[in-house]
């Protein structure tokens, strides 16, 4: 016999991941967009006449964002004006595809696009970076320089906010990543739907309780078209290990994954632990806890042919630059593969003064159409 929908009583096609509900497809993308729509209202993410950049990789979780967003814009007159902001990071075989489907959906979101990229920011790519470090470390790179790409090119387009597909499985990952860690700083504000507001542009997170199965499915029965090849360099991400393990929580506990937010929610830090106070890079001007932030400090271990110059707390090649510095020799010779000359740290990271914060439309000769 078959089961019917749990809200329209017609025959229910799937089992909902987040509730255990049997829905049929129509009110099934009802759920799935109230859902979202709430947690934009709740939250008040958006001011009527904002611009806002979506982080847009090709993924089922940018894709999925990027439509619902244009939905709702639509349905619930929130008055903004989107647009698309995708970061290549120069991986081959792999970013390159995916901008192919970006490109896909500018089009059939009728969304404007812009593209910025490692190699125009930093002087590098992902493949060059990777023949330096190797496997290993390489996300940390990555990861230090998309967060500052998605924010400069934010600001060459004048948007207010950037929202990225951050979804609830992420944010729990996060969680206990930061567990592990010990990293109170970041554990503090990790569960924060939007994070930079003291900053100089806001990230917004709209499916900060959205369950990961339900993007693919929503993807999947919407028939999206989006890019599904994981990263070629991600196998031995540290991110990796945590997923596995909320995954094999939520089999026995499907409810885990909103647990484990609210849990990050409600932690509190002591108020004797010291916590990093902002300031701004002394180099590039980007929002940073320490003199120096740590796109300048991978970034000059690059060029100087010490790439492992940022990795960890107090790495040895880190030591040798204070000690190089104290004695006058500020520029060592580069060794054997560093001997390529990329753009110095001051020219690839913007200065932040530079970039207007005039932000009440993007600037549409520098988009891509």
């Amino acid at each position: 016999m078959p089961v019917k929908c749990a809200i329209c009583d017609g025959s229910a096609i799937l089992k909902r991941p987040k509730t255990g509900d049997a829905l049929c497809k129509n009110c099934f993308y009802y759920a799935f967009e109230e859902e979202v729509h709430k947690t934009i209202i709740d939250a008040r993410l958006f001011t009527h006449g904002e611009t806002v950049a979506i982080g847009a990789s090709g993924g089922k979780d940018s894709t999925v964002l990027a439509y619902v967003m244009k939905e709702l814009n639509d349905r619930y007159n929130y008055g903004l004006d989107l647009v698309l902001l995708s970061v290549d990071e120069g991986i081959t075989g792999y970013r390159d595809d995916s901008l192919e489907t970006v490109k896909r959906n500018q089009m059939q979101y009728d969304l404007p696009l812009k593209i910025v990229s490692y190699e125009e920011l930093y002087g590098w790519t992902m493949d060059a970076i990777v023949q330096q470090i190797g496997l290993k470390n390489n996300c940390t790179f990555c990861g230090v320089f998309r967060r500052q790409a998605l924010d400069r090119g934010a600001m060459m387009l004048k948007v207010n906010k950037i929202v990225t597909g951050h979804n609830a499985d992420d944010i729990a990952e996060t969680v206990v990543m930061n567990v592990l860690r010990g990293d109170i700083g970041r554990l503090r504000r990790c569960t924060a739907i939007t994070t930079g507001a003291e900053g100089s542009l806001p990230r917004c997170k709209p499916f900060k309780y959205t369950y990961e199965k339900e993007i693919v499915m929503y993807a999947y029965f919407k028939k999206l078209d989006y890019f599904s090849t994981e990263c070629i360099y991600s196998p031995n991400a540290y991110r990796g290990f945590a997923r596995a393990y909320i995954k094999d929580v939520e089999k026995i506990r499907p409810s885990a994954i909103i647990d484990i937010i609210h849990s990050g929610e409600s932690l509190s830090v002591k108020t004797t632990v010291k916590m990093p106070v902002q300031g701004n890079c002394e180099r590039c001007g980007y929002i940073s806890s320490n003199a120096i932030c740590k796109a300048c400090v991978l970034l000059e271990g690059l060029n100087r042919g010490l790439p492992r110059l940022g990795i960890g707390k107090t790495h040895k090649e880190r030591r040798k630059i204070e000690e190089l510095s104290k004695e006058g020799n500020v520029n060592p010779p580069q060794s054997g593969a560093a001997e390529r000359q990329p753009t110095s740290i001051q020219t690839p990271v913007l200065a932040m003064e530079s970039l207007s914060l005039d932000r009440r439309k993007p600037d549409v000769s520098k988009l891509d159409f």
